[in-house]
């Protein structure tokens, strides 16, 4: 019976002994594992071009986000962990947007997803992105049902509600009054013109042609004479850069010496690139403009070019702005999916370089207010329109 104790006794010391080691050894574990937590960087998910006819985008993007991560992380992270991002390569193509948002909704790490570029892209993802409540910040995406998809989908990029007016309004600004229309046959393509059409309408300005084309198209020279026998005195493009180089040099080539007045989805150096010679004197609108008087555009620019040693386009500039945004609504709410959704509907006149300040639309999860900068292309820079109308006169000239 001693015996039989002594071993009981042996027993129940031995397990006691293991069950405080496991007890410390999972206290040190869990401390480690909240202090790793604390310490590694909150990751932001991209959905964007990197590679494809929208590349260059997806280049001005990291040159806007690795800006803003500097600044960020060169004052401390937040609250002592540093903001990162990691981007998928979606092509801007919405099967492979749809994929990346799979994968981001998948990943607990991720706390917002940015992007995608087009909003066709972004808008197929958005049902993941809603359904599993992690926001989708398409701050490129124009499309006026773009955040209509759910209160998980922002978005601080002016509504071709608005962009497409301002965009006939320009026009009319010109004294242009009987013009042809190029617009990409997509689903943000067609509504654009719609509106687009609807204020050139109320403006006076006639139609005299509409061609609606694929994203692939090489060859607008049929389309482009057929408009020479219509004798517009102006082009209108809703495009994207590779797409509006292509027609108008193609135009140049036919003799179309038209004005042209386009997108701000073409204030790209790579609009400049593709386009070279042909694109000089070619007007159009953005929300961007690097004359622009105000310090906090002034500074920007002081900043992008120590890094980079380029002007920056709107693109960069966008990306910069909603690294800040996104950082804003951590620092408020935490690195947390359902948090940040709330907190972006709480920041008020948070400082920004496009729009000077931002504060959101409760209802359309938009910035409150469209920016219209008005820009034509001078010795291949874009530089602010001098605000004069073209001589009516000279029109009829600008056919060989």
């Amino acid at each position: 019976m001693s015996l039989l104790s002594n071993l009981q006794r042996s027993l129940y010391t031995y397990v006691l002994l293991g069950l405080l080691t496991f007890i410390v050894v999972a206290c040190s574990a869990s401390s480690q594992q909240v202090q790793s937590s604390a310490t590694e960087p909150i990751y932001i998910g991209v959905s964007g071009p990197l590679t494809g006819n929208n590349a260059q985008y997806g280049a001005q993007w990291k040159k806007g986000f690795d800006l803003a991560l500097d600044e960020i992380n060169g004052a401390g992270g937040i609250k002592g962990r540093k903001l990162a991002y990691i981007f998928e390569d979606s092509q801007s193509d919405p099967k492979q947007s749809v994929v990346i948002a799979q994968k981001f909704v998948a990943d607990p790490k991720i706390v917002i997803e940015l992007g995608d570029f087009s909003s066709p892209a972004s808008m197929a993802a958005s049902p993941i992105y809603q359904r599993n409540k992690l926001v989708q910040f398409g701050f490129t995406n124009s499309h006026p049902d773009f955040t209509k998809g759910g209160d998980y989908i922002w978005s601080n990029a002016v509504s071709q509600k608005d962009g497409a007016p301002l965009h006939a309004n320009y026009i009319q600004a010109l004294g242009l009054k009987r013009i042809a229309v190029f617009h990409l046959n997509t689903d943000w393509g067609k509504t654009s013109y719609d509106l687009f059409a609807q204020r050139a309408k109320e403006n006076g300005i006639e139609i005299l042609f509409t061609e609606p084309y694929l994203a692939d198209e090489k060859d607008f020279r049929t389309s482009l004479t057929r408009v020479r026998e219509t004798k517009p005195d102006g082009i209108a493009l809703i495009s994207y850069y590779s797409d509006a180089a292509l027609i108008i040099q193609q135009a140049r080539s036919l003799g179309i010496n038209l004005p042209i007045v386009t997108t701000g989805s073409n204030h790209s150096p790579k609009f400049l690139e593709l386009g070279g010679k042909a694109v000089e004197g070619v007007y159009l609108t953005s929300n961007f403009s690097p004359f622009d008087p105000r310090p906090e555009v002034r500074e920007y620019l002081k900043k992008f070019d120590a890094k980079y040693h380029e002007e920056p386009d709107s693109f960069a500039v966008h990306a910069y702005d909603t690294i800040k945004l996104v950082a804003a609504a951590i620092e408020l709410g935490g690195p947390d999916r359902t948090a940040i959704k709330e907190s972006l509907g709480k920041l008020k006149d948070v400082p920004s370089v496009i729009y000077g300040k931002v504060t959101f639309n409760p209802e359309t999860r938009r910035a409150v207010k469209p920016v219209d900068r008005r820009l034509i292309i001078k010795d291949g820079k874009f530089v602010l329109w001098d605000g004069k109308k073209l001589a009516q006169a000279n029109l009829v000239q600008l056919y060989v």
